[in-house]
């Protein structure tokens, strides 16, 4: 059996530990985290057949933010991360402190116009927040549908 020295030890086990504690650091900081905290403003527009949704005052849009997501996550409040509710006869909704990352947003609205009694209409799309982007003001056009 061959023995290792003190000295032997230290030159054959440092390197390649400090390699592995580097390689470490260095993947989780290039990791994004998507959620608030950030200076990115996201303005979502509902579309239903290429129609701008205005909020009603009885049954506003909503839209859902699920961090970290570039698929569909589902149809309940409780998939998703974070919501916001659109102010009453404006055509879209500000999200204000995005953090860069991957999102996937989804809407829920309801568009008056499509029949005599009105329709939910419901849609999302992945979002992605660039680093290049952190700081701007950016604008989205969800498509619904029924």
């Amino acid at each position: 059996m061959k023995r290792i020295t003190n000295k032997k030890w230290n030159e054959e086990c440092i390197l390649p530990i400090f390699l592995a504690f580097a390689c470490c650091l260095l993947i989780s900081s290039c990791r994004k985290d998507a959620g608030l905290g950030g200076n990115a403003t996201l303005t979502v527009y509902s579309e239903h057949h290429g129609n701008v949704i205005i909020n009603h005052i009885g049954y506003p849009d909503t839209v859902f933010l699920k961090y970290n997501a570039d698929e569909f996550p589902g149809t309940k409040p409780s998939d998703y991360d974070a919501f916001f509710v659109g102010t009453p006869r404006e055509e879209f909704i500000k999200i204000e402190g995005l953090k860069t990352g991957k999102y996937f947003v989804y809407a829920v609205a309801f568009d008056s116009t499509w029949s005599a009694l009105g329709a939910r209409v419901t849609g999302g799309m992945p979002l992605k927040i660039k680093r290049s982007q952190r700081d701007d003001n950016l604008t989205v056009r969800i498509p619904l549908s029924e």
